[in-house]
């Protein structure tokens, strides 16, 4: 009971022993931020590439693709068809895009990707990233009447919901400031009232005499990724360079040899934005068949399409390496490329596995330093006490009694400490985004910035497994810095000891 009871007092008493406390509390707290802003960044960034790229990727080495898609995945489906659940097929061409914004001609390197809606959200999660309600249900690249204004996100998890796209007061801003400036612009045909970019009022009459038709027909669709014609006004809300219903023009090579540049107009249908803004300011979606068509990929004879990539979704638990691995082994690597989605991005998230590591190892070090501060410190209590040690070794304290109050009072510099950093980490993990936005205010500069790190919001998950192995490691750090002095004070012999100046 009396090591109990010292320990209680050293601790209410000694308030030295508060600089160990916040020591081991700020590298407890600070390692928790950390892991699950690293987590967070790890786990989202995997989900947006995997969002886009499908379990195995089956590529030509060639930009102009491979003939007969429908016969590549037969056999890709007789060699692996227990392990998969989808295919798609796809092209991607890198390209150009261009449209105008008032007097301004805007030009955007893209890549431009061909998909079948009717299979394409099969095989990855590009449905969930687009913005209209009916196009995450069926991709149709078709301009719709209205909707854009709006986005149903009930039953879907609030965690992963996109935030609705405010369109309706940005595109008519954005028609009245095209129509003052010089403008080209496109609506679709058959537009009602429900259509924010289309309604017959003020604003339309503002346009009279210029290009703007609503009965016009519209080009093949295409979906956009958002970062494309976006951009963030001074007051911080979002403007848009072209909406839905205007008309872009995409540069791109054709299948000839040598290759020719040729361009075709679309109409924008729908946003792609994924919160990643290097697909969000890159990606541009059309249907695969035309864009075949425009390159010259389809054998005027047959009709036979060329297709230079084939997405394959593989069924739940099934081990990504092993099947591409299969198809390796049957598919010559002079004229195929098979990758997993982890392959195609291997380098950014070994990247980031290792900048956790390293981060873990430094912060490690944090909680090693306030270690020794507790060693110091009772070596200094275990000299400033040798006249009390003898005092409870002549009352009948044994020397493993003795040992027994330090070690005690070091777990409970680290239980404290621990804890209370516990607390204090998963608390700023609750608020990051709101300290963030708090310190943005007060500097005058963004902490985090989304063209640098990818996404709106700083990512967090927090991993209980992570939490309890760094709470415990700083406790065993605590204990393990008083076991010297502890031995030290155990060994005092109790005569030497009252005898102490």
């Amino acid at each position: 009971m009396y090591k109990l009871l010292l320990c209680w007092r050293y601790l209410r008493t000694r308030y030295i022993a508060l600089a160990s406390i916040i020591s081991v509390m700020l590298g407890v707290a600070t390692m928790i931020v950390v892991n699950a802003v690293m987590e967070g960044f790890t786990n989202e960034m995997q989900e947006r590439i995997h969002g886009i790229l499908s379990d195995i990727v089956f590529e030509s080495q060639s930009l102009d693709g491979f003939p007969d898609a429908e016969k590549r995945m037969a056999e890709i489906h007789e060699i692996a068809g227990d392990y998969i659940a989808g295919m798609s097929p796809t092209v991607h061409v890198p390209a150009m895009l261009s449209y105008s914004y008032g007097s301004n001609y805007v030009n955007r390197q893209i890549t431009v990707i061909g998909v079948d809606e009717t299979s394409y959200a099969t095989v990855s999660d590009f449905g969930q990233f687009l913005q209209h309600p009916d196009n995450r249900k069926q991709l149709d690249f078709q301009l719709k009447d209205g909707g854009y204004d709006t986005i149903d996100h009930q039953g879907a998890d609030p965690s992963k919901a996109i935030p609705r796209l405010q369109m309706r007061d940005a595109g008519w801003k954005h028609r009245k400031e095209m129509a003052n400036l010089a403008p080209v612009l496109r609506a679709p045909k058959g537009s009602t009232d429900a259509n924010p970019f289309a309604t017959k009022d003020k604003a339309t009459e503002e346009l009279e005499g210029t290009d703007f038709d609503p009965s016009r027909e519209q080009h093949t669709g295409a979906v956009l990724g958002i970062g494309l014609c976006a951009y963030r006004t001074l007051d911080g809300a979002d403007g848009f360079l072209a909406l839905p219903g205007d008309d872009v023009e995409i540069s791109y090579p054709t299948a000839s040899k040598p290759p020719k540049v040729l361009s075709a107009k679309f109409t924008i249908v729908d946003f792609y934005e994924s919160k990643m803004s290097e697909y969000d300011s890159s990606f541009v979606f059309v249907p695969i068949r035309k864009l075949q068509e425009l390159r010259g990929m389809v054998d005027p004879t047959t009709q036979v399409a060329n297709c230079n990539a084939i997405q394959v979704r593989l069924k739940e638990g099934v081990d990504l390496n092993m099947v591409r691995d299969l198809l390796r082994a049957e598919f010559a690597p002079q004229v195929y490329k098979i990758s997993t989605w982890r392959d195609k991005e291997g380098a950014l998230l070994a990247a980031v596995q290792m900048e956790t590591a390293v981060l873990n190892v430094l912060l490690f070090l944090i909680v090693a330093v306030a270690g020794f501060g507790i060693l110091a410190i009772f070596f200094m209590i275990v000299v400033e006490k040798t006249r009390d040690i003898g005092i409870l070794k002549s009352l009948g304290a044994t020397g493993r009694g003795i040992m027994g109050i330090f070690l005690g009072y070091g777990l409970s510099l680290g239980i404290v400490g621990a804890s209370v950093g516990m607390g204090l980490g998963l608390l700023f993990v609750r608020y990051i985004n709101e300290i963030a936005d708090l310190l943005g205010r007060i500097t005058g500069k963004p902490v985090f910035d989304p063209s640098i790190y990818y996404f709106q919001k700083i990512p967090t998950i927090v991993e209980w497994p992570t939490v309890t192995a760094i709470v415990i490691g700083a406790m065993a750090i605590a204990i393990l810095a008083s076991i010297l002095p502890a031995r030290r004070a155990a060994r005092l012999h109790p005569v030497e000891a009252l005898r102490y100046e």
